[in-house]
């Protein structure tokens, strides 16, 4: 067939982020796999009571067929009240089991969706923090909304109804073979043409509706980071070239779009042909086999009743079957951090002290460009220690390596003589902690926000830690107190209420070392100052490793390592590095005055 040729829809064309990678063939069989054995006796019940459905459906065909068939003998006696009332009962059972049919395949679907979410959910959480730093927030959103909604029609109907439909044909091609079996093979005439139509669009449409959602994911991830970066981009003057990469995107996934309809509005035309063959076929060879004597015209009756019955399970097979298709590509991209294999480490791993040391460490987020190259570093127990520098030297890079986010290309990075890189993610977590500018207040009550960091803090714990950010005044005056509901849906905290609540998070999870990422960027200078001098003594004791670009943190450094072009040019105190009159004396100059 010659028809719209599938779009050039570059995946690789530049974008922000690494996009999280489409489960496997194999994973998704899995996964389904395990779906439906969590769910087996819910399905098979599904089962059960669609074939009491179906039975009950072919009861007026075959009754039909006998009163037509005692028509044409010119019998008297019609039976006329005992096939009304056989009648009605089917349809009453009919009626009454069609319903269990729809109410135990939503309810099924439902509970599917509501596992899958939660997988989805669980796994996420549990993925190395890199993986996650590296995708983004346009494709990991992509996925937990569009693709969801996708899943949710297939998970609520379209897997329900298949089942449904393939029990529903093959029974009624049971009960045409026991009824009339020279109509059953007539039938036959149209499986040619169904397979070739079927085999001609199946082959197109997983790949189109698979780069179709990528090409979603494209718009929503260039979306989203414009959205994000939004006064950035005005700084930098790049707004103009932001749109023609959203247009450059959207008109990719248009062109997807109109492929896939283009394979939709070649396949239903397949279908109507069918349903045609199927019916003349039946009618025209049952018609032969009357005339010849071979069958009666009641069975005839019946036999093309229950051929035309068959037009309903295959409309619904297919259409269901094509949204499944589109529901795959969903569940391929959901069921795709499966792929990712969790970073379990070496749980033989422990730390042996506190000291934090970096030995000719080299790191780039793409292959053969480094950010930084042959850092060394050595943070003493107790140390607060200042990163400085220009915007883009590295700064925030080295900082998320020292919190054991990522992993160095080569060098190592240790705490205690332990490497971060091989330890694992929980027990680093309990060890170092990395608070930055960005932050998230989880709906529920403030009290839940807290308990994220300590899930057996006390209330007065709780008080402590605000009080302790100095965000108890605020919070005393909330009606509510620690239970006010806050988030989505409850009162809209400031982002300086929102990094002082992920600030309280840190004094209660009371890691030993802290790396924090212009954690207070969001409060202005006065209020950061304050709160800076209220963390540092709850912060007495730990070691800190502080980045800012305000360079009053740094003077209250113990060391101050000044970060420029990837690599660490001066390291030192406050006084020893204005002494030594190099780039971060010029720095403070620069700030001072």
């Amino acid at each position: 067939m010659i028809g719209v040729a599938p779009p050039a829809y570059d995946p690789a064309a530049p974008t922000t982020a690494t996009t999280l990678p489409v489960g496997a063939s194999a994973t998704v069989r899995a996964y389904v796999t395990e779906l439906f054995r969590r769910h087996r006796r819910a399905f098979l019940l599904l089962v059960a009571v669609n074939t009491v459905a179906v039975i009950a459906s072919m009861v007026g065909p075959y009754l039909l067929g006998g009163l037509v068939e005692r028509v044409s003998d010119r019998s008297r006696d019609l039976q006329l009240g005992l096939t009304i009332g056989l009648f009605a009962l089917a349809l009453a059972v009919q009626a009454v089991f069609v319903r269990q049919v729809r109410l135990r395949g939503a309810v099924l679907g439902e509970r599917m969706l509501a596992d899958l979410r939660e997988d989805f959910l669980v796994r996420s959480v549990g993925l190395p923090p890199g993986v996650l730093e590296r995708a983004g927030t346009g494709d990991l959103l992509s996925r937990i909304t569009t693709d969801i909604d996708r899943l949710a029609n297939a998970m609520r109907e379209a897997v329900p109804q298949l089942a449904i439909g393939v029990v529903w044909a093959l029974l009624l091609l049971g009960g045409l073979v026991v009824t009339a079996p020279p109509l059953a093979a007539a039938v036959l005439l149209a499986v040619p043409v169904l397979l070739a139509g079927c085999r001609w669009y199946f082959k197109r449409a997983p790949s189109g509706y698979r780069s179709e959602a990528a090409g979603y994911a494209a718009v929503a991830a260039a979306l989203a980071e414009t959205v994000d970066a939004g006064h950035t981009i005005e700084a930098h003057r790049l707004g103009a070239r932001r749109v023609a990469l959203s247009e450059r995107r959207i008109k990719e996934w248009t062109a997807w779009e109109r492929y896939t309809l283009w394979l939709r509005s070649v396949l239903f035309p397949v279908i109507n042909a069918v349903h045609i063959i199927v019916l003349g076929s039946v009618l025209m060879v049952g018609g032969v086999f009357v005339l010849q004597g071979w069958i009666d015209v009641g069975r005839l009756t019946t036999g093309a009743l229950i051929a035309q019955m068959l037009v309903d399970p295959v409309n619904l097979i297919l259409r269901w079957y094509d949204e499944v298709q589109v529901a795959q590509v969903s569940l391929a991209r959901l069921v795709g951090v499966r792929d990712i294999e969790p970073d379990a480490g070496d749980a033989s791993l422990d730390p042996e002290g506190r000291e934090v040391s970096a030995d000719r460490v080299h790191f780039g987020y793409r292959k053969g460009v480094d950010v930084l190259r042959e850092v060394s570093l050595e943070v003493a127990p107790g140390t607060r220690l200042a990163l400085v520098g220009p915007s883009g030297a590295g700064k925030s890079t080295l900082g998320r390596l020292l919190a054991g986010i990522y992993a160095p290309r080569d060098g190592t990075i240790t705490l205690g003589g332990a490497e971060l890189s091989h330890m694992p993610a929980e027990r680093v977590r309990s060890h170092v902690a990395l608070v930055n500018q960005e932050h998230h207040v989880f709906v529920g009550s403030l009290r839940d926000n807290l308990l994220l960091a300590r899930t057996t803090a006390t209330d007065a714990e709780l008080w402590a830690a605000l009080g302790a950010v100095d965000a108890n005044g605020w919070a005393r005056a909330l009606d509510g107190g620690l239970d006010t509901e806050v988030g989505s849906g409850g009162l809209t905290l400031t982002p300086a209420q929102a990094q002082q609540i992920a600030l309280a998070r840190l004094v209660l999870a009371d890691p030993h070392t802290l790396v924090l990422d212009e954690a207070t960027s969001l409060l202005d200078p006065r209020a950061a100052r304050h709160l800076e001098r209220s963390l540092a003594r709850v912060l007495d004791g730990r070691t800190v490793v502080a980045i800012a670009h305000r360079l009053h943190t740094a003077h209250d450094a113990d060391v101050i390592a000044v970060v420029e072009n990837g690599r660490i040019s001066e390291l030192g105190s406050h006084d020893e590095l204005v002494t030594a009159d190099g780039a971060y004396a010029a720095l403070w100059r620069s700030w001072h005055g």
